[in-house]
């Protein structure tokens, strides 16, 4: 199970919003490249990017800082946040994002999900960030009658390369991941499942990692990772169980 630590941007900097409240926001780091060298440093192999900015006004407004961490390491990243065209799908792939994620599109125009897929094959992610069961859209702004199960689902035969599933109410508030609905949609669906939102600690980690039937593709860490709630040394040897961190 690959281990995903977050950058989530604001205005040009790391932070963690509490449950999708832009209001609630807590500075992490103003140099989301140096935060992005010390995740490298300390053995991941993948990064998270969320421009939250750019998920409320559906176009990428951080657009420096990623380019900035693209330029600082040389790890995989995969971006969301504002991708909600082709045209933007085509112009962070070329940057160099390695996978670019689709939340609001999904919900809002499923065929540029399709299409995406078709043209950039194992590069199209998408995320879909539920309360309540129900998926919203909009930078978590609006909630939309779609069914995250059923979200999934629309897109079995699309050839989606992954699904970012986050329970908003849980997200930033190191409350525990939610294992059940995780665990409901990787069943429902054929689609490899990356779980988000609330993990806390060790204990949350080896519990998504015992979720077999079938087993996540990753979890994504925040603000457990940035408060040293997980200590990353600790997670990798939790992890060394034969599957990349």
């Amino acid at each position: 199970m690959i281990i995903f630590p977050a950058i989530d941007l604001k205005d040009g900097a790391a932070v963690r919003l509490l449950r999708g409240e832009m209001g609630h926001a807590t500075l992490y780091n103003p140099d989301p490249a140096a935060q992005a060298r010390d995740f490298a440093a300390a053995g991941f192999t993948w990064l998270h990017l969320v421009d939250l900015n750019g998920a409320f006004e559906g176009r990428s407004v951080n657009a420096a800082a990623v380019q900035a961490i693209l330029e600082a390491v040389e790890l995989p990243v995969q971006l969301g946040g504002g991708i909600r065209d082709m045209a933007a799908v085509e112009r962070w792939l070329a940057a160099g994002v390695k996978r670019v994620i689709l939340g609001t599109a999904a919900v809002k125009d499923p065929d540029l999900v399709r299409a995406a897929c078709r043209r950039y094959p194992g590069q199209v992610v998408v995320s879909i960030d539920a309360r309540g069961g129900r998926v919203a859209v909009e930078g978590w702004a609006e909630e939309s009658e779609a069914l995250a199960i059923d979200l999934a689902r629309r897109f079995e035969d699309a050839g989606v390369a992954a699904l970012v599933y986050t329970d908003i109410e849980r997200d930033g508030a190191l409350e525990g991941v939610n294992l059940v609905a995780t665990a409901e949609l990787a069943r429902a669906v054929g689609i490899p499942v990356i779980a988000s939102g609330g993990i806390s600690s060790l204990d949350d980690i080896a519990a998504l990692m015992a979720l077999d039937d079938p087993p996540l593709a990753g979890a994504i860490c925040g603000r457990a990772l940035y408060d040293g709630r997980i200590d990353p040394a600790s997670l990798f040897q939790l992890a060394a169980s034969g599957e990349d961190t």
